[in-house]
């Protein structure tokens, strides 16, 4: 057979066969799939949205400058820049909204693109269910379409119209469940449930909805049209973090294509596999979520300068040779490095986004004891926390974050002395002075210039110090002459964050303080207060931010609260492990008067003696928290170990080994039980 293949004239005519069939069974593929797959199937390998060379100007500079990417099916894709890059023009442009000044936007023609809307604009008589109803309507009108042609199969007479009927009911339903279009309600109920819309308010005019519930049923309708494109500009804001965990996850497994702006990079890591970089009004698209994106980015920035820096220094020693040999002996090699001078092209220089270099100054020292809270209560028309107990020490950092509604910045306003709270105590330890940021920005007197709305009133502060401290916060030039109230929201977040600044607080207590801020600040934010040597307390929903700053987590859920010696992290591994919704089970019985100091930072007021009885009695010898769980994940790669060393067929074969290892697995689960037992007590004890 081989001896009969290798005969050059026979060969010629078997691949010639060989081409043939393939073609055959390409071209019959190719004809079930256009005949026979679902409309969407069509488009799986074309291009959904085609932007090339965007234009766009509102000024003499561009906002946008030849702009050029594609996104297929299926993508997830990130659009990421500095505030002010042009993200939601471009946004805008993509869905016809806008015009480009040059460059085309090609869209697939049977694509569904659908954009996250900002302004909320509903009927007055409208409920959120009917609302939401409203984006299904293409497959309740199918699934009535459906009803209406069985019975006109079941009353017609002629076999022409029956096989016509037959043929159009048969189309409809392939599409229905296609788009599972039987379970409306099923779906509507998920989305909203997900979403953070409870069962009471389904049935809600939406004119009774809050601002935040308001866009979350925009979000809502979006999520259930079931476009090929969604476009989504920031559609986290009005969302815990329980429901942002919700969207994170239905983006990701759902089928649609997606383009993103988001300042979650929590979020953005979860949903994308494709980066966009908007700056200087163009597009550069980097493979993967947005941890893969800083890698990549810092790679290229460091090749970027080392191709700048080497060229210019060559261009610098070129036009230094033609100045002192302009007209000397060597004009001749002069003129000649002259000419090559005018033909060099020059690199660009770094594509670098710089980030504003927030700090804060040196905090003065305070007591061990920066503030104890003891069963603190407030409600009004519903109870928002209760019971609330715990101390913060000098130089902790604590994050609070929980559910919409649960009271998080009442709680900071009654810790600050804003509000009275309905029950319990605030107690301030000594050399304390806070400095407070409110997310609403009411600290800024929107009338005055952002130079002096910053003035501090218990120093001497000029002017000059003041627009270096608001120029470390990004706010440069004529900026800090314009009135707070014709900034950006972004911009006056920066302006309070130079006033808490300039206050020279050694506690900050802080409501949000990422509201507005693109990722490059942020960034900065957090490295200036791990940098800042006092004591932070924060309300955030941003989880990379929880996790890269707080060292301790309040959680505030309605009827109870959590506290957890760690960072967001820390919280999630407690949470996969079964074990945090035990850590505050006691703390709530319990007066933090227990775990008293004997600094003269300490409060003067303490716990009555009486209150020592209902003290938990130690099982364990005392061992520090994070010690404890060093422990526990040593223990848990050692029990993973095993299992992987019994799955091996080597292993399996030999009955002693298996028997010893069986012994050992049995004792680190033994082990493991103990640790957490030890955990669970000093994280009550401690």
């Amino acid at each position: 057979m081989a001896s009969w293949l290798c005969d050059t004239g026979r060969l010629a005519p078997c691949r010639l066969y060989l081409r043939r069939a393939a073609f055959i069974r390409a071209m019959a593929w190719l004809y079930r799939a256009v005949t026979d797959s679902p409309p969407r199937l069509k488009i799986a390998r074309m291009i959904l949205l085609n932007v090339a060379n965007i234009r766009k100007y509102y000024g003499p500079e561009p906002v946008l400058d030849g702009v050029t990417f594609e996104i297929r099916p299926g993508e997830k894709v990130s659009l990421v820049g500095p505030n002010g890059a042009g993200k939601t023009t471009l946004l805008n442009i993509l869905t016809g909204k806008l015009e480009p000044d040059a460059g085309t936007v090609e869209r697939h023609a049977s694509a569904r693109i659908g954009m996250l809307e900002q302004q909320p604009d509903f009927a007055e008589s409208t409920t959120v269910w009917s609302e939401a109803r409203q984006a299904l309507r293409e497959l309740i009108a199918m699934s009535e379409e459906t009803e209406r042609l069985a019975e006109q199969i079941g009353q017609t007479t002629s076999d022409a119209e029956r096989q016509r009927l037959g043929a159009r009911f048969d189309r409809l339903q392939h599409e229905l469940h296609r788009r599972d279009g039987y379970h409306v309600d099923h779906k509507i109920e998920r989305v909203l449930t997900g979403l953070g819309f409870s069962h009471d308010t389904f049935h809600q005019p939406v004119r009774q909805l809050s601002g935040g519930q308001q866009n979350r049923l925009l979000l809502a309708k979006l999520l259930l049209e079931d476009c090929d494109l969604m476009l989504l500009d920031e559609p986290s804001n009005h969302l815990d973090i329980a429901a942002t965990e919700w969207l994170e996850n239905f983006l990701a497994s759902a089928n649609s294509a997606v383009l993103l702006v988001s300042h979650d990079r929590f979020f953005l890591d979860k949903v994308t596999d494709r980066t966009l970089e908007l700056y200087q009004g163009t597009v550069d698209s980097y493979p993967g979520n947005y941890s893969a994106y800083r890698q990549q980015k810092t790679e290229r920035l460091e090749v970027q300068r080392r191709t700048y820096e080497r060229q210019q220094t060559e261009i610098a020693k070129m036009e230094d040779f033609v100045r002192r040999n302009q007209y000397g002996q060597k004009h001749a090699q002069a003129k000649d490095r002259e000419r090559k001078l005018e033909r060099i092209e020059l690199v660009a220089p770094p594509r670098e986004i710089a980030a504003p270099p927030m700090g804060f100054p040196p905090a003065t020292r305070t007591g061990d004891i920066v503030m104890r809270v003891e069963r603190l209560s407030k409600a009004y028309d519903r109870p928002l926390f209760r019971n609330l107990t715990f101390d913060i020490l000098r130089g902790e950092r604590w994050g609070i974050f929980g559910p919409n509604g649960t009271g998080k910045t009442t709680l900071l306003r009654c810790l600050v002395g804003e509000q009275q709270a309905d029950d319990g105590r605030v107690s301030i330890g000594s050399g304390v002075k806070l400095g407070y940021f409110d997310q609403q920005l009411r600290c800024l007197n929107p009338d005055e210039q952002v130079v002096d709305a910053i003035r501090p009133s218990h120093k001497e502060f000029i002017e000059s110090q003041r627009r270096d401290l608001l120029a470390r916060f990004g706010l440069t030039g004529d900026m800090v002459f314009q009135r707070v109230g014709s900034l950006s929201g972004g911009e006056r977040n920066r302006a309070a964050l130079a006033m808490l600044s300039a206050a020279d607080a050694n506690v900050l207590i802080l409501d949000e303080p990422t509201n507005h801020l693109d990722l490059w600040a942020r960034q900065s934010l957090e490295a200036a207060l791990k940098q800042f040597d006092g004591t932070v307390l924060f309300v955030s929903h941003d989880r990379y931010f929880l996790n890269e700053v707080a060292d301790h987590l309040l959680i505030v859920e309605p009827d109870r609260f959590r506290v957890i010696d760690g960072n967001y992290s820390t919280y999630r591994h407690l949470v996969q492990q079964g074990i945090a919704a035990d850590t505050s089970a006691a703390i709530a019985d319990r007066s933090a008067g227990d775990k008293s100091k004997s600094s003269g930072g300490s409060p003067s007021e303490a716990k009555p003696k009486s209150d020592k009885s209902t003290k938990r009695k130690r099982k364990f010898p005392y061992r520090k928290v994070a010690d404890l769980e060093a422990d526990i994940a040593a223990c848990e790669d050692a029990i993973a170990e095993i299992h992987s060393q019994m799955a091996t067929p080597d292993v399996l074969r030999d009955g002693q080994r298996v028997k010893q290892l069986a012994a050992d697995l049995e004792n680190r689960q033994q082990q493991l039980h103990t640790l957490y037992e030890h955990w669970e007590e000093a994280c009550e004890l401690n």
